[in-house]
Protein backbone atom coordinates (compact mmCIF):
# COMPACT_ATOMS: atom_id res chain seq x y z
CA UNK A 1 0.00 0.00 0.00
CA UNK A 2 1.57 3.56 -1.10
CA UNK A 3 1.82 6.32 1.56
CA UNK A 4 -0.87 8.38 -0.10
CA UNK A 5 -3.57 5.67 0.04
CA UNK A 6 -1.96 5.08 3.69
CA UNK A 7 -2.47 9.19 4.54
CA UNK A 8 -5.99 9.26 2.67
CA UNK A 9 -7.43 5.71 4.87
CA UNK A 10 -6.10 7.59 8.18
CA UNK A 11 -7.93 10.78 6.97
CA UNK A 12 -11.17 9.12 6.41
CA UNK A 13 -10.87 7.29 9.98
CA UNK A 14 -10.13 10.51 11.88
CA UNK A 15 -13.42 11.93 9.70
CA UNK A 16 -15.82 9.51 9.98
CA UNK A 17 -19.01 10.03 12.23
CA UNK A 18 -18.86 9.02 16.19
CA UNK A 19 -21.87 7.69 17.46
CA UNK A 20 -22.38 9.44 20.83
CA UNK A 21 -24.61 8.26 23.85
CA UNK A 22 -25.51 6.61 27.30
CA UNK A 23 -24.54 2.49 27.59
CA UNK A 24 -25.01 0.05 29.97
CA UNK A 25 -23.03 -2.64 31.06
CA UNK A 26 -25.12 -5.63 32.43
CA UNK A 27 -24.38 -8.61 34.79
CA UNK A 28 -26.30 -11.25 34.07
CA UNK A 29 -24.86 -13.26 36.98
CA UNK A 30 -26.38 -10.83 39.72
CA UNK A 31 -28.57 -8.26 37.83
CA UNK A 32 -26.64 -5.53 38.34
CA UNK A 33 -26.51 -3.09 35.45
CA UNK A 34 -24.20 0.12 35.23
CA UNK A 35 -24.58 2.97 33.03
CA UNK A 36 -22.49 6.10 31.44
CA UNK A 37 -22.19 8.66 29.14
CA UNK A 38 -19.54 8.89 26.10
CA UNK A 39 -18.70 11.02 22.65
CA UNK A 40 -17.59 7.60 21.36
CA UNK A 41 -20.31 4.99 21.69
CA UNK A 42 -18.04 2.54 19.14
CA UNK A 43 -14.90 2.75 21.21
CA UNK A 44 -16.09 2.80 24.79
CA UNK A 45 -16.67 -1.07 25.24
CA UNK A 46 -13.06 -2.16 24.68
CA UNK A 47 -12.18 0.13 26.83
CA UNK A 48 -14.34 -0.59 29.39
CA UNK A 49 -13.19 -4.43 29.18
CA UNK A 50 -9.36 -3.36 28.78
CA UNK A 51 -9.45 -1.68 32.34
CA UNK A 52 -11.92 -4.68 33.93
CA UNK A 53 -9.28 -7.56 32.23
CA UNK A 54 -6.44 -5.70 34.24
CA UNK A 55 -8.25 -5.56 37.21
CA UNK A 56 -7.76 -1.68 36.68
CA UNK A 57 -11.41 -0.81 36.77
CA UNK A 58 -12.04 2.88 39.23
CA UNK A 59 -16.02 1.27 40.18
CA UNK A 60 -14.95 -1.38 43.06
CA UNK A 61 -18.79 -2.87 42.61
CA UNK A 62 -17.94 -3.46 39.30
CA UNK A 63 -14.95 -4.90 38.87
CA UNK A 64 -15.89 -7.34 41.85
CA UNK A 65 -18.85 -8.57 39.81
CA UNK A 66 -16.00 -9.24 36.89
CA UNK A 67 -13.74 -10.90 39.20
CA UNK A 68 -16.28 -13.01 40.54
CA UNK A 69 -18.42 -13.79 37.45
CA UNK A 70 -16.06 -13.47 34.76
CA UNK A 71 -16.51 -11.98 31.14
CA UNK A 72 -18.55 -14.16 30.01
CA UNK A 73 -21.43 -12.71 32.46
CA UNK A 74 -21.37 -9.33 31.09
CA UNK A 75 -22.90 -7.52 28.09
CA UNK A 76 -22.24 -4.17 26.53
CA UNK A 77 -25.56 -2.11 25.44
CA UNK A 78 -26.45 1.14 24.09
CA UNK A 79 -29.55 2.30 25.50
CA UNK A 80 -29.53 5.98 23.48
CA UNK A 81 -27.51 7.59 21.04
CA UNK A 82 -27.53 11.41 21.05
CA UNK A 83 -27.63 13.90 18.40
CA UNK A 84 -25.12 16.76 18.80
CA UNK A 85 -26.78 18.91 16.08
CA UNK A 86 -28.12 22.17 17.52
CA UNK A 87 -25.84 22.04 21.13
CA UNK A 88 -23.07 24.15 21.98
CA UNK A 89 -20.57 21.88 23.33
CA UNK A 90 -21.51 22.74 26.87
CA UNK A 91 -24.54 22.54 26.01
CA UNK A 92 -24.90 19.08 24.49
CA UNK A 93 -22.18 17.68 27.48
CA UNK A 94 -25.17 18.49 29.69
CA UNK A 95 -27.74 16.77 27.02
CA UNK A 96 -25.73 13.61 27.53
CA UNK A 97 -25.73 13.85 31.29
CA UNK A 98 -28.99 14.31 31.44
CA UNK A 99 -30.03 11.35 29.50
CA UNK A 100 -26.94 9.37 31.39
CA UNK A 101 -29.27 10.34 34.49
CA UNK A 102 -32.70 9.50 32.67
CA UNK A 103 -31.00 5.89 31.81
CA UNK A 104 -29.88 5.24 35.68
CA UNK A 105 -33.10 5.84 37.24
CA UNK A 106 -35.21 3.89 34.05
CA UNK A 107 -33.00 1.03 34.24
CA UNK A 108 -32.29 0.95 38.31
CA UNK A 109 -28.45 1.12 37.45
CA UNK A 110 -25.32 2.29 39.48
CA UNK A 111 -23.17 5.05 37.49
CA UNK A 112 -20.46 2.96 36.20
CA UNK A 113 -17.66 6.07 36.88
CA UNK A 114 -17.93 9.10 38.75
Amino acid sequence: MDKARKKEIAREWLERERSQGVFAVRCAATGQVWTSSTPNLDRQRNSVWFTLRLGTHPNRDIQAAWNTHGEGAFAYEIVEAVEEEGFTTAGFKDRLKDRERHWREALGAKALVG
